[in-house]
């Protein structure tokens, strides 16, 4: 596949620009009926640096009301990658290609409902992927609680340069999820996602070990996930520490190739004054390995693989953001500056660099900075 399965996920990540992260933070304080997202126009460049993956690129995002009822929402996203990660390194040559995602969104207004509907593609010289969202938020009990419904229909072409190699992959993803505004001060959200999977779920470029040798991995053709995750967020803020807000959340994972997961972060926001925001988070990820996930197979069974995303490892992200007002007209527009930096650590447990034998560990950079805009 042109790029790796851990860099398609925090790219995707990437592709939601920081806006609507401080902008959350605070509101806290107050219920009201359902809002349209801002008019917003934002411009980003990003960077992912690690273990031999390096992606750069812009990102554009723009969003205009029309009639105060309905938003129109259209983004771009560009990664520009080049890979000599440990896969490649050890077993082709290092490659740059280009990676392109695009996506139009439609929000509408009805009463105390927001209802979203949106299109997104992306394309490489040997992937492309198409998909259409559907989510709904309804405020119930005067605006104290706001219950989420959302669905995500998927569909990938698989391809390998030079072979002729073409093959098809479907996703489905169901969404729930609660938030519940239990004082002036304090927000709890509890979320559920359901995903199945179903075709060519591995990479025509990755090869497994069996007795030391390399074989092309054979994985399951169906998949399916779960996830449950709950957030707390509260102001803390007073008269010694200000505008000050606290957050924790919890994920667990779990699927049908018998991956379990845990993820917890543990987070702090702070206004300086009016013009400055201040936000730092530290990340904690474990897995265990898939059923079929092996370093160097004992055996040739119907299903084995390699691929190092299913294998025993664990990841602590430490993340800063910061941004500040240029200039502020309440009512009208306002301007900001952002920037965003993490600093990722990656140990697998039971995936070995051929090269020394060791278990494998790397280091990830990943910086975004941009600019935004309402009006």
């Amino acid at each position: 596949m042109a790029a790796t399965d851990l860099l398609r996920r925090l790219t995707a990540a990437l592709g939601s620009l920081l806006g609507g992260v401080f902008g959350g933070l605070f509101a806290v304080h107050t219920a009201h009926a359902v809002d349209l997202p801002e008019d917003r126009a934002e411009a980003m460049f990003h960077v992912y640096d690690g273990g031999g993956t390096k992606a750069t690129g812009p990102a554009l995002l723009v969003r205009k009301k029309i009639a105060d009822k309905v938003s129109v929402t259209g983004s771009y996203y560009i990664d520009m990658v080049s890979n000599a990660s440990i896969d490649v390194v050890t077993q082709a040559s290092a490659y740059k290609e280009m990676r392109s995602e695009y996506a139009l969104g439609l929000d509408y207004a009805y009463r105390d409902s927001l209802i979203t509907l949106s299109a997104g593609a992306s394309r490489e010289p040997d992937y492309t992927a198409n998909r259409i969202n559907l989510d709904i938020s309804q405020e119930v009990f005067g605006g104290m609680t706001t219950v989420a419904l959302g669905y995500t229909r998927g569909a990938d072409k698989v391809g390998k340069k030079g072979v002729g190699f073409f093959d098809d992959a479907q996703h489905w993803q169901y969404r729930f999820g609660i938030t519940q505004i239990l004082t002036p001060r304090v927000i709890a959200a509890a979320n559920f996602e359901a995903i199945s999977d179903s075709g060519y779920l591995g990479s025509p470029y990755r090869s497994a070990r069996v007795f030391g040798a390399y074989v092309h991995e054979e994985d399951p053709r169906t998949r399916t996930s779960r996830a449950m995750k709950f957030r707390l967020i509260g102001d803390v803020g007073g008269d010694t520490l200000g505008r000050t807000s606290l957050r924790a959340e919890y994920r667990y994972f779990w699927d049908t190739w018998a991956i379990k997961a845990h993820t917890l972060e543990l987070g702090a926001s702070h206004y300086f004054g009016d013009a400055w925001l201040a936000d730092a988070g530290l990340r904690y990820y474990t897995q265990q390995h898939a059923l079929f996930y092996s370093d160097n197979a004992p055996t040739e069974t119907r299903y084995f693989s390699r691929n190092r995303q299913l294998s025993t490892f664990n990841s602590v992200g430490l993340g800063a953001k910061l941004a500040y007002t240029v200039k502020q007209v309440p009512g009208q527009y306002d301007i900001k500056l952002n920037g965003a930096y993490e600093r990722v650590r990656f140990k697998y447990a039971d995936f070995t660099d051929v090269r020394t034998g060791a278990p494998y560990a790397f280091d990830a950079n990943v910086l975004q900075l941009f600019v935004s805009a309402t009006f």
